[in-house]
């Protein structure tokens, strides 16, 4: 609860520092801010409350996704200084809108009624909405932004009237209460409870850009602003696995029959569809976006075989592929902006003008493509030996030929800068930029090669 209320704080007094024009004083504030919330967060480790009649719930697992949110944002946030330096005015409005986006998400990572994880999401969606759009004159972010609210606002749809017919079946919106009805009227649950389950779950899907509720997710983040995509990528697909696994693993764990089998298509459609469609890209954002699409897939696998291991191994997989793709994301910010596009050919001959960047980039690309001794590799191992213990040897088999069509397209922008040559100039960074690259690096290697740091729900 106090990493909920500290945000909450530290958006309001974004948004004082935007009214007084204190532009200067906004970013700084913001990262110590979210290290402060991080704090908070960890202080309730090992305790477990409720709140507000057991409609939010603090415990373990909560303050572990919680602390991943928060870090993460931190680090989004790190590479947002040089993405808006051009721009003269306050941004409080972007900068407000993207810590109350957090802390929708750790709402969705926190409830215990069905009414809390609506209203976690949609926090987090429109506020995601705007930011799309932020981009107020780019065709390209008016176009996202519309494609999100109206694919979101459908996906709302969904989500509510699955969450009516599971109270109409329950009569209740608490998770235990749900637990408890379903395990005392096992063979006794209406059709209509089933129904309520599938909607529910086509209702996360589409948050999560699950196929075949993929569709949006290509063009929102290609027209998005950069740095937004980013958040997009790691922060709401974080908050969105959390709430699935959550709410699933609570709920519907003991009446795994009524879905478990449409989570596995999900599943294995999603890591295909994803990687398959990756391999005819030819920008980079729209790359990362069938990117994160495969790597939804495979997270889903956590949640097909929930378990002992399978929280820790969700948690695991969140923050390796959040580094990595923010890693992936911190390169493109500053080649789009010098370069002014960001096609993979744009990338050619990076090696020989900016091999900091380069580096960066390939372990990115390797990590997620699950090369060892990287994060990505580690990630996808406990996962993999999740969905095993649950018997899901066939789901692992088909996973792994994903992982092998990935690395096609994630070699393609490996060999477009060390193989190819391009006639562009080195791009300028400062110091402060290298270093944030190279910590994300370090961080990739050190998750890989001890991993048991995270392996702790």
């Amino acid at each position: 609860m106090g990493a909920l209320i500290s945000t909450v704080v530290l958006g309001m007094i974004t948004m004082l520092l935007g009214v007084m024009e204190k532009k200067k004083w906004i970013l700084p504030v913001v990262i110590i801010g979210l290290i402060i919330s991080f704090g908070i967060n960890f202080t309730e480790w090992n305790k477990y409350h409720h709140y507000f009649n057991e409609m939010m719930i603090v415990d373990n697992f909560s303050v572990a996704f919680n602390g991943v949110l928060i870090f993460t944002s931190a680090l989004v946030f790190m590479f947002s200084g040089n993405y808006y330096r051009s721009v003269d005015r306050p941004l409080e409005d972007i900068y407000s809108l993207m810590i109350f986006a957090l802390s929708g998400a750790i709402v969705m990572t926190s409830f215990s009624n069905l009414v809390m994880l609506f209203l976690g999401i949609e926090i987090l969606s429109i506020s995601m909405y705007i930011l799309a759009g932020s981009k107020k004159f780019d065709l390209a972010s008016n176009e996202a932004a519309m494609k999100y609210f109206l694919t979101g606002s459908f996906a709302t749809g969904f989500l509510l009237f699955g969450i009516a017919l599971i109270y109409g079946s329950t009569g209740s919106f608490n998770l235990h209460e749900i637990a408890a009805y379903t395990t005392q009227n096992k063979e006794l649950l209406p059709a209509y409870f089933s129904v309520g389950i599938i909607l529910v779950m086509i209702g996360l899907s589409f948050k999560l850009a699950v196929a075949p509720f993929h569709f949006w997710a290509p063009d929102v983040y290609h027209g998005s602003p950069t740095l937004i995509t980013a958040y997009m990528a790691t922060v709401v697909k974080i908050a969105g696995i959390a709430a699935f696994y959550k709410l699933f693993d609570i709920c519907f764990s003991n009446v795994s029959g009524i879905w478990v089998k449409t989570l596995l298509i999900f599943s294995v459609a999603t890591i295909f569809v994803g990687n398959l469609a990756g391999l005819y890209q030819n920008n980079m954002k729209r790359l990362l976006a069938y990117s994160s699409i495969a790597h939804a897939g495979y997270m889903i696998m956590g949640i097909v075989a929930i378990n002992k291991t399978s929280a820790g191994a969700l948690l695991l997989y969140s923050v390796s592929y959040s580094i990595v793709t923010i890693a992936a994301f911190g390169v493109i910010i500053l080649v789009r902006e010098i370069r002014q596009n960001d096609d993979i050919e744009t990338f050619n001959g990076l090696a020989r003008t900016n091999p900091y960047m380069a580096f960066t980039l390939t372990i990115a690309m390797l990590s997620l493509t699950g090369i060892p001794p990287l994060a990505g590799f580690a990630a996808k191992y406990y996962i993999f030996t999740s969905a095993m213990e649950n018997g899901y040897l066939w789901l692992v088999i088909l996973a792994l030929i994903g992982s092998a069509i990935s690395a096609v397209y994630y070699f393609k922008v490996i060999i477009a800068m060390y193989m190819k040559s391009g006639n562009w100039p080195a791009i300028p960074g400062t110091r402060i930029y290298r270093i944030q690259l190279v910590a994300l690096t370090v961080l990739t290697l050190i998750l890989g090669l001890v991993p048991s740091l995270l392996l702790i729900i």
